[in-house]
């Protein structure tokens, strides 16, 4: 009878906010109907009941078309298990995408978007300001693989046609870009590459992914507005506590064969305990975590942009902000609502670019030895404050004479907002930037 019941629920009826708390109410991935909160899996290896059933699975695997019908086989952990799978429906859900495939990390989520969609002689064209591990990647990896990368200033989406050729495969940016909080008109974007795809082949087509990590799909949602994939470090706002770490990529569906087999090839494969912790606490309180760290934000970035010893303020929410209206225009939660994301970028006002630098670097050594609410540490959506500065931390990958050429200010200091009261926030920098 109770099932009967269930089957009546109309679940369109429902807010986004409630469906990230509940997800798929009944998945084919395990049967956990009568559990509040998923079980955890702690196998990695999966028991066999027939050579037949073992065959099926390996040939289950990687096929969309046919896993999609049927209930998984469940084999290695590598290949898939009931914790990632149901975490994988949940992420496309919230984003909006048809399939998801996670990973260990972020970086090896964009590894693997990339390097299905790119191979030796293609290029790829990506915006000037990144993650410095991103960088990294491009910059010592893969002139190793005959991949082409081409930074250009992708707020002016017509840019692109500076470097674009024959052997452009991907677009590849951040918004807000990592950490500057640049923002890129994804639609904008996605009207150049449409355009141009209708010249080529379905070989040789043009795809559009975003890192949508600082902006978590609360905040948007890229592929409404014209990307092709997403991806996110799930270590940050989606994880939601400091505590696991992992990345996804979410996107069409003929795509997740190959994700999956590049995947188990190489090995990335998501922690299942990490699995279940984002599962059960990260995704279920992202709506009420993002909505907190958002008004914080807000405040924080008012209160920085009217202090005397503050150059400029860069937070899409204020209006000064460079790229305010195209954030206006794509940062929306799921009611609609302007959501300009939990990050701040601000440099201090100095003589000189170094002594803007030696001030950011007073500010900060304050705060790690007498701020009660801002720790001095890398990441973010955090349920604490964070403060790093990136031009010594996240992107010292960027030699100094290359960081105005990357968008990055020698004296940037970054905020990552937590869940503390913002007025405490507002105490502890307004003492620290009273010492320098």
């Amino acid at each position: 009878m109770e099932e009967n019941k269930k089957a009546k629920v109309d679940e369109t009826k429902y807010s986004m906010e409630t469906h990230l708390i509940y997800g798929k109410d009944v998945s084919d991935k395990w049967d956990y109907s009568h559990h509040v909160t998923a079980p955890i899996s702690s196998s990695t290896t999966f028991r066999l009941d027939s050579v037949e059933r073992g065959a099926a699975g390996f040939m289950q695997f990687a096929n969309f078309e046919k896993s999609s019908k049927e209930t998984p086989i469940f084999i290695y952990d590598r290949l898939g298990e009931p914790n990632k799978d149901i975490l994988e429906e949940n992420l496309a859900y919230a984003e909006k995408g048809e399939m998801a495939v996670s990973f260990a990390s972020g970086m090896s989520a964009i590894s693997a978007a990339l390097g299905v969609l790119a191979g030796a002689g293609d290029e790829i064209i990506t915006h000037t300001t990144l993650y410095g591990c991103t960088i990294s990647l491009f910059n010592n990896w893969y002139p190793r693989y005959n991949i082409g990368v081409h930074p250009v200033d992708l707020t002016n989406p017509e840019n692109i046609f500076k470097v674009l050729n024959e052997k452009t495969k991907v677009i590849y940016f951040e918004t807000p870009a990592n950490p500057n909080l640049d923002i890129i008109d994804v639609e904008a974007i996605a009207r150049i590459l449409k355009t141009e795809n209708e010249k080529r082949d379905s070989k040789t087509q043009i795809k559009m992914v975003v890192d949508n990590t600082f902006s978590t799909p609360y905040c948007q949602r890229p592929i409404e507005q014209g990307a092709d994939f997403v991806v996110h470090s799930l270590t940050k706002g989606i994880g939601g506590f400091g505590t696991d770490m992992g990345g996804v990529v979410i996107g069409p569906n003929k795509y997740r064969d190959m994700l999956l087999l590049y995947r188990k090839d190489f090995g990335a494969v998501l922690n299942t305990k990490s699995a279940w912790s984002i599962l059960t606490y990260g995704l279920p309180s992202l709506h009420i975590r993002q909505k907190h760290m958002v008004d914080s934000a807000m405040k924080v970035a008012e209160f920085l942009e009217q202090h005397p010893k503050v150059k400029f303020v860069n937070y899409p929410g204020l209006k000064s902000s460079r790229n305010h209206e195209i954030a206006k225009k794509q940062m929306r939660n799921y009611a609609g609502e302007f959501t300009p994301g939990s990050l701040i970028y601000f440099v201090l006002k100095g003589t000189d670019a170094n002594d803007s630098k030696l001030k950011g670097g007073k500010l900060m050594d304050y705060t790690a030895d007498h701020a009660y609410t801002l720790t001095l540490a890398v990441s973010l959506g955090h349920t604490r404050t964070l403060i790093e500065h990136p031009a010594s931390m996240t992107h010292s990958v960027v030699p100094p004479e290359k960081l105005q050429e990357r968008g990055i200010d020698a004296g940037g200091v970054r905020i990552a907002l937590g869940l503390e009261c913002a007025d405490d926030i507002i105490m502890d920098l307004k003492k620290a930037l009273e010492q320098i």
